[in-house]
Formats: C-alpha cells, sequence, structure tokens
C-alpha cells in the first residue's frame, strides 16, 4: 500500500459547468454571455455563468435582475438539471477508465487516486492530460485539473489556471511551500470572509506570512484549533483520504415564486412538479425515502419546515405525493408564500416492508413503483413534456 507521501491525487474541476453545456449545446451560444438561472424579470439567482459573463462580475447566488443589469446583453437559460446529469455521469465514466478510486464532490468535480496507474497510463500530469483530452473529445467540454500528493493541493492547484488549465504541485516540502508562498490566505479551505479579514488585520494577507507565524500567535488571532488547522495547510499537509461512495444524504427541490402565492390550488400544482422531480433522481440514485420534508417561505422570509416519516421506505410518485400533501394540508396559508421546497431524507438502499394480514399493501406498492419507473422511461424516449400533470395531479 502506498503511503500518503507518494500518492498523486488529482482534481477535476469542469469549467462553469451549466454554461458551458448549454453553449456545447447551443452553438450560437458560444462566445456569448450566457446566464443558467432565473430569468431576468423572475425572482431568482443565478446558477452558473459562463466566462464570458463573468467578465461582467456575474456570478452564482447573484440575483438574476442584478446579472442582467450588469449584462443587458446576457442571454439567460433556465436550468436543464437532467442534461447536466446526463453529461456528468459521461465524464464519471471517463473518470474509471483510469482508476476505480474517485470521489465525486459533486456533478462537476472529483477527486481521484491515480497511483496505481503509472504504469498503464504515465505519471500524474500524463494522466490528467489525458483525462482532459478525453473529456474534451467526448463531450467537447474543457475541464481545469489540478495535481499533486494529497487533495488540499489538488484542489487549490485545479482552481490556479481556469478555464482549461493544469497545473502541477511540486513533491517536495520545500517545493510546496514556495509553491503556495506568493497565493493569498483566501486560497486556504476554511478562510472565508470573516476569518480573511481578520487575518488582513493581523497583517497576514498571504500564505507566506501564514507560514511564518507561530501557532501561539495565530492561536491568538484567530483561536488555537483554527490556527493549527490553518498551518498544516499552509504547509501543504493535508492527511485526508478519499472518500469512495459518498452518497447524497438528502435529496430536494424548491421554487420561488415571481409573484407571492396565497392560492392553495397553484401551490399544491407546484409541489407536484418539485415531487416529480425529487421522486426521479430518488430512482435514479436507486434509493428509497424513509422521510419526507415540506419548506414553505412566508412573505417577510419567515421560513418554516415540516416533516414526516414514511410507514415505509418509498420510491414511487404516488407515495411522495400523497405524502407532501398531507403535509401541505396540515399548514394553514397564513402568508402569501415566497417559496415552496420538497425533499426527502433518510435515504435506504432498499425498501424493508411490514409484512401485512394478506399482502394486498405490498402488491400496491410494487405496482406504483413499476408506474413511477415507466414514467421515468417514457419521458427518457420523448421528452420531460410527453407526460405532463393536471392540476389536480393526476397523470395526463
Amino acid at each position: 500500500m502506498t503511503t500518503k507521501s507518494n500518492k498523486t491525487i488529482l482534481h477535476v474541476d469542469m469549467d462553469a459547468f451549466f454554461a458551458s453545456v448549454e453553449q456545447h449545446d447551443h452553438p450560437e451560444l458560444q462566445g456569448k454571455p450566457v446566464v443558467v438561472g432565473a430569468q431576468p424579470d423572475k425572482r431568482g439567482v443565478v446558477s452558473a455563468a459562463s466566462y464570458e459573463a463573468r467578465e461582467y462580475g456575474i456570478h452564482s447566488a447573484m440575483p438574476s435582475r442584478e446579472a442582467y443589469q450588469r449584462c443587458p446583453d446576457a442571454i439567460f437559460m433556465p436550468v436543464n438539471s437532467a442534461r447536466y446529469g446526463e453529461v456528468s455521469r459521461e465524464i464519471h465514466k471517463i473518470f474509471e477508465e483510469f482508476t476505480p478510486f474517485v470521489e465525486s464532490v459533486s456533478i462537476d468535480e472529483a477527486f481521484l487516486d491515480v497511483t496505481g496507474s503509472f504504469r498503464i497510463f504515465g505519471d500524474g500530469a500524463t494522466i490528467a492530460r489525458k483525462i482532459k483530452d478525453t473529456i474534451k473529445s467526448k463531450t467537447g467540454l474543457n475541464a481545469s485539473v489540478g495535481v499533486a500528493h494529497n487533495k488540499f493541493l489538488a484542489k487549490l492547484a485545479s482552481d490556479l489556471d481556469k478555464p482549461d488549465g493544469l497545473t502541477v504541485v511540486p513533491s517536495t516540502r520545500g517545493q510546496i511551500m514556495e509553491f503556495l508562498a506568493p497565493l493569498a490566505v483566501s486560497r486556504i479551505w476554511g478562510v472565508g470572509k470573516v476569518t480573511g479579514a481578520t487575518l488582513a488585520e493581523a497583517g497576514i494577507t498571504t500564505i507566506g506570512q501564514l507560514q511564518k507565524s507561530s501557532e501561539a500567535e495565530l492561536g491568538n488571532i484567530i483561536g488555537k484549533h483554527s490556527a493549527r488547522h490553518l498551518l498544516r495547510l499552509a504547509m501543504g499537509e493535508d492527511e485526508r483520504e478519499l472518500e469512495m461512495g459518498r452518497e447524497e444524504k438528502s435529496i430536494s427541490k424548491e421554487h420561488t415564486f415571481e409573484f407571492d402565492c396565497q392560492s392553495p390550488e397553484e401551490l399544491k400544482f407546484i409541489l407536484a412538479e418539485l415531487v416529480d422531480n425529487v421522486g426521479d433522481r430518488l430512482r435514479q440514485a436507486g434509493k428509497f425515502a424513509g422521510q419526507a420534508r415540506l419548506k414553505l417561505r412566508w412573505q417577510g422570509f419567515k421560513t418554516i419546515t415540516r416533516q414526516r416519516i414514511f410507514p415505509n421506505p418509498v420510491c414511487d410518485d404516488f407515495s411522495l405525493r400523497e405524502m407532501a400533501n398531507a403535509i401541505f394540508d396540515n399548514e394553514e396559508l397564513i402568508k402569501p408564500v415566497r417559496l415552496i421546497g420538497f425533499g426527502v431524507g433518510k435515504l435506504a438502499d432498499s425498501a424493508p416492508r411490514q409484512l401485512s394480514l394478506f399482502g394486498f399493501e405490498d402488491v400496491v406498492d410494487a405496482k406504483k413503483e413499476r408506474l413511477s419507473r415507466t414514467v421515468d422511461d417514457i419521458r427518457e424516449k420523448l421528452g420531460q413534456d410527453s407526460i405532463r400533470r393536471g392540476s389536480a395531479g393526476k397523470q395526463k
């Protein structure tokens, strides 16, 4: 088994992933500022921005209206989760061509341990280049890759030369410290705006200045525990192993209304759409939900969540919808609703059931699940709009 010091870890990060997929699928958008998220005349935020849009200061989580003000010529595209998931799965299959040791961090980034792949594919930099080229040839998208002997350094390196970058971190302690020294302390995990401002007040703005600090004096500034953590990272030390098989602990979907809504019929219609989305993702993940959760944000931004446990874990739309409606019907609409959300938790790989007297409930549950999966297949072949829902929540 290899030791931590001679591992080779890659961090692969897709460049402006959502926006890049849209530009690839719609060639007329290439070279133009593309914003993925809510329309500028709607209430909502930016999910992703192309590099052309970023030149105007547009970034994720920015209100779409502000993004439009910064760049009126920007092209706003709705979020296409199904398409992004499809491309992400294709990219992750490429990773597995080079190593079985993959930690999927999110839909557009992953850590790869390629230490055992050298004899087949070459060293870390060579493998990184081959992965980038394969992703480009199969998906048309660019990825930035960091190559290092631990996760922290690989993650940091992948962000240094975007887009389409490839950065290799030196391997010896002295070279690593020299590599890190000129970088801003904000490059270190855990250094956000508050900690960064605190360090800046103490005259520490670069990792090199952090390297020269003692644990005692740094502890007086940000606390003993944080000081020890930051100093280790400033020296390039990170002993975390890859976490293979990372799984979602919950699945959820939310909708923000353009105008605050107090119509129970409209709210339940949107809720049914959210349930469908969650149910589809639940089945794609091969999971069963043990808990349902409803989220309501009132006018004025007060937010409530309500949760209930399923008698048996489920994955079919019918059971999910029934539970969502039951939770919703139990809430009094005291104010207009700004946001509604639905989610599931307590995910399991299987659905053990209590035996019923005649087994009738088990047969019904199995039919519900089969029907839901049939609807998934039809939508995948003919499109998401091939089977839609009426206001009463019935398929049509």
